[in-house]
């Protein structure tokens, strides 16, 4: 079933979490919503599952307006992130409860919650009690007991931030497997980019209670369209400056408060004098002893950390700052205070819309100054 929300608004005390608040979940989509704590994510589930009523705008389940409709009502199921299972229950009792509640047969109750708890992979505990479970296993207790009643919507928050991080990739596997052989519609709230980005069929980045941007993960992670966007899902590079020169495939770009110059792959957005800023992921960055690719500047290593796999190194060129990701085999050549050339291509930068853009667009094709440029 399809999930629409229009001009979702909500304040507590007076401060508002929710302002205007659009968004369009299709039927059989993973969607997630993205965002750093404290945005808004959580009440946004709440109003679409009926615990939580917003002060203004509508929610319309498969074309149906459904604020007056209770939660019970709403065919939604919840998995909320610290679990909330009873603890005097097993767990075949916890997934059963929602229903015992609805008056089906015994036969009719062992039987789906026999199947629900075989595709969570958790029938041989059914006799087990919560404070028996891992962190992971009450997850997939939650699951169950939200998808045993077969709602038309699943709504999952932060439904792996309380499970052990080695448990939590096997898990969101089995999540990402269970949605894909139900086919329901799913929301699902995280502030983890990994888990978005492996997860989600769409997302959409939630920030100051506004979805700042709506796309395939691909899409949102390299071509964020918002400096918000950008830096959260990595791209920490952000460059403000000015269009010098356009010429066939290539444009000049000139940075703000410094002489350096990028070259740039000529976007339709771009214009001459026009002022702009550009994204470039650190991962895009490579670091050499001699110069490489179309842009290289000579800069200074300022500080290396060390990121497992990776190192984050941070390089001044004039009054610039610059993040690269490099491997860990190349980290012997970083010292700080030497100097290396950075590297990189122009389509390695992306130019950045001047305000969220509430609908999805093309910065590759769009040719016009309208909402977001």
């Amino acid at each position: 079933m399809s999930v629409i929300l229009e001009n979702i608004t909500k304040s507590f005390n007076k401060q508002k979490v929710l302002d205007n608040l659009n968004l369009e979940v299709k039927k059989g989509e993973f969607h997630v919503i993205l965002g750093p704590s404290g945005e808004g994510k959580s009440t946004l589930l709440s109003i679409i599952s009926g615990l939580i009523k917003p002060d203004a705008g509508k929610i319309l389940i498969d074309g149906d307006i459904v604020n007056d409709l209770p939660p019970q009502k709403r065919g939604i199921g919840f998995v909320f992130q610290d679990f909330a299972l009873f603890p005097h229950l097993t767990v075949f009792e916890n997934v059963a409860y929602g229903l015992k509640i609805r008056s089906l047969s015994n036969k009719e109750i062992e039987d789906k919650v026999t199947f629900y708890l075989e595709m969570v992979g958790l029938e041989k505990h059914k006799d087990k009690f919560p404070s028996e479970l891992s962190g992971g296993q009450k997850q997939r207790v939650a699951l169950a007991r939200a998808l045993v009643i077969e709602p038309k919507v699943l709504l999952l928050d932060e439904p792996l931030s309380h499970v052990d991080a080695w448990q939590r990739e096997k898990l969101r596997e089995d999540l990402k497997t269970i949605q894909q052989k139900t086919g329901i519609t799913t929301i699902y709230v995280t502030h983890d980019r990994l888990e978005a980005i492996l997860l989600a069929d769409k997302v959409s980045v939630l920030h100051q209670g506004r979805i700042e941007q709506t796309e395939p993960p691909k899409e949102i992670f390299y071509q964020p369209k918002t400096s918000f966007v950008a830096r959260f899902v990595g791209a920490t590079n952000i460059f403000k400056g000015c269009i010098i020169e356009i010429a066939g495939e290539r444009a000049k770009f000139k940075l703000d408060d410094s002489n350096l110059i990028f070259t740039v792959k000529n976007y339709p957005i771009f214009k001459e004098k026009k002022e702009i800023s550009l994204c470039l992921h650190p991962e895009k960055v490579s670091l050499s002893t001699v110069p490489k690719e179309e842009n290289h500047f000579l800069g200074e290593i300022i500080d290396v950390k060390f990121l497992g796999m990776y190192f984050r190194v941070l390089i001044g060129m004039e009054n610039v700052e610059l993040e690269a990701l490099v491997p860990k085999e190349q980290v012997s050549l970083l010292v700080p205070g030497e100097n290396v050339w950075i590297c990189f291509s122009p389509e390695a930068l992306h130019p950045l819309c001047g305000r969220p853009c509430r609908q999805p667009c093309d910065l590759r094709k769009c040719k016009t100054e309208n909402r977001c440029h």
